[in-house]
């Protein structure tokens, strides 16, 4: 009986992501400052109060780039480390793993920008300081992270029009990321959006540094 009560649970849970995932993203993309927003209020809740009416950071970022891994997949396109078999690339050898590494080169973005938050607010950088500008990070990151990745496969379609439509999405994920990111840092550090945009670009700079290095370790 207690395996059936936690089957039913992960069963709900599982089957509460189809409709929360649009729902979250929706909000996500329509609404990223107030979502980031009501995020950091609701960090004076219990741990069980909240993200009721959204996934939770993580999850929502993990299911993002699933997503666009599936759309991938449909394309007919391979991960080219899951192809290669040199170096570092042997320990990405299927879709999970190549999944995690994803997670892994994502998360540093909302990361490396929560930590500019953290040390331009004042507060000494740790753990505990960081993982609730971390947690708000997270829902720009997916929005981000799944422009990207659709954007990405579709510009490795053979059809033109969706080469060209797989750029103009990868450009206008890009913008929007910049400026969802400066708006808000503009709103939580009090700052001029000049400011911001600088701070953000660095930000961005840095995971994109990260994401390079981690491309070459496997694929090299």
């Amino acid at each position: 009986m207690r395996w059936l009560n936690s089957l039913d649970e992960l069963l709900y849970e599982v089957m509460s992501w189809l409709l929360f995932f649009p729902l979250t993203l929706v909000r996500s993309i329509f609404r990223p400052i107030g979502t980031m927003a009501e995020i950091r209020q609701e960090a004076a809740l219990p741990d069980d109060q909240r993200y009721k009416a959204v996934l939770s950071p993580p999850l929502f970022l993990a299911l993002a780039l699933l997503l666009a891994h599936a759309v991938a997949t449909a394309l007919g396109q391979v991960d080219a480390i899951i192809l290669n078999h040199h170096g570092l690339a042997n320990l990405v050898n299927d879709n999970t793993s190549a999944l995690i590494l994803r997670m892994i080169v994502f998360a540093a973005f909302p990361l490396f920008l929560a930590a500019r938050i953290v040390r331009h607010s004042g507060q000494a950088l740790d753990r505990d300081s960081l993982q609730q500008p971390f947690y708000e990070q997270c829902y720009p990151a997916a929005v981000f992270a799944l422009g990207l990745g659709v954007g990405s496969s579709l510009t490795l379609d053979h059809h033109s029009l969706a080469h060209e439509a797989g750029r103009c999405v990868v450009v206008a994920t890009i913008g929007y990321y910049w400026v969802v990111e400066t708006l808000w840092f503009a709103r939580v550090l009090g700052i001029g959006r000049l400011r911001a945009a600088g701070s953000v670009l660095l930000g961005l700079l840095e995971g994109t540094a990260f994401l390079i290095v981690v491309g070459i370790l496997f694929t090299r």
